[in-house]
């Protein structure tokens, strides 16, 4: 493989190109954009970047448009010039158009448009026209996109904290009703938990000015304890279950207003589009009747 093996040009700033599709443009970018501007002490760095059709066509859907795509390059400091609707396999015609000395990139192979696995820098490489750049470990596009659909119901409870509507979203009504209901659980839980947490500072503040060791004071209050949690438990238990059961006839009561508004007006489904996350539900937060009971386990941790 050769690598930047032509000489330097010494009349004129060496002319560097860099390319790629620069979605969701992060620091990764920008410091593989900053290893080409320095690749020689005179550097003039233009950077191509790939169509939105030629990108959907060859790699997949993008985030960003490609005019988003454009101008967040032209806003990067490390770049002196543009290039839009760069091609996917750089050739001799396009290096001589643009006077092209030099092209960075990192060496990992990357995918022409033959559908065997042949290499975009195959031919820049074989003319020692390749400079080499490092990609910045831990951050890539793909891996921001992973970032957001792994958290995927909190930022739909932002953005609808925001003011967007469940179908700017893509979500069903009941997916937005559930959302909402986990998230106040969730919070009364916390809620529960913090008090515990107080509750048992205070418990050792007393013990503390009682002059008494610890194991023996638990010794002697485990008792009673035990024996408030299991009056207290049962409350809790059924004021969760009151609040479940109350959410739920609200959300049918809600529905079926809505089937019969429908029918009363003689519209069908083209009048009201549900939206769904197709989406694997097992990492969403439900609460079951233990979960509602937060110190359900709290009797076990004390006898431990």
């Amino acid at each position: 493989m050769a690598l930047a093996t032509t000489t330097p040009p010494q009349d004129h700033p060496a002319r560097v190109y860099a390319d790629g599709i620069y979605d969701l443009f992060h620091f990764g970018h920008a410091r593989s954009l900053e290893q080409a501007k320095k690749s020689f002490p005179n550097t003039y760095l233009l950077v191509g970047c790939c169509s939105d059709a030629v990108t959907h066509k060859y790699k997949g859907k993008t985030v960003m448009t490609e005019d988003e795509r454009y101008e967040s390059l032209r806003h990067c400091k490390w770049v002196d010039e543009v290039i839009p609707d760069a091609p996917w396999v750089i050739n001799q015609e396009f290096l001589d158009k643009h006077k092209i000395d030099y092209v960075a990139h990192d060496s990992l192979p990357y995918a022409d448009t033959s559908g065997v696995a042949n290499d975009v820098y195959e031919f820049v490489k074989a003319v020692g026209k390749f400079k080499e750049t490092q990609r910045t470990e831990g951050i890539s596009t793909s891996d921001v996109i992973m970032r957001i659909v792994k958290d995927y119901n909190q930022y739909v409870l932002r953005n609808l904290d925001r003011g967007y509507s469940r179908k700017d979203l893509g979500v069903s009504y009941v997916k937005e009703k559930r959302l909402k209901v986990n998230r106040r659980l969730k919070t009364f839980q916390e809620k529960v938990k913090e008090h515990q947490e107080k509750v048992g500072v205070k418990i050792q503040t007393v013990a503390k000015n009682v002059g008494m060791h610890q194991n023996e004071w638990v010794e002697n209050v485990d008792r009673f304890v035990v024996g408030f949690l299991e009056m207290f438990e049962e409350g809790c238990h059924k004021m969760g279950t009151a609040i479940r059961d109350q959410i739920q006839k609200k959300l049918i009561g809600e529905q079926s207003s809505d089937v019969s508004f429908l029918l009363q007006n003689g519209k069908d489904n083209e009048d009201e589009e549900y939206y769904y996350y197709e989406g694997d539900d097992s990492d969403e937060e439900y609460f079951d009747d233990d979960e509602l009971n937060p110190l359900s386990n709290v009797k076990d941790q004390i006898k431990k």
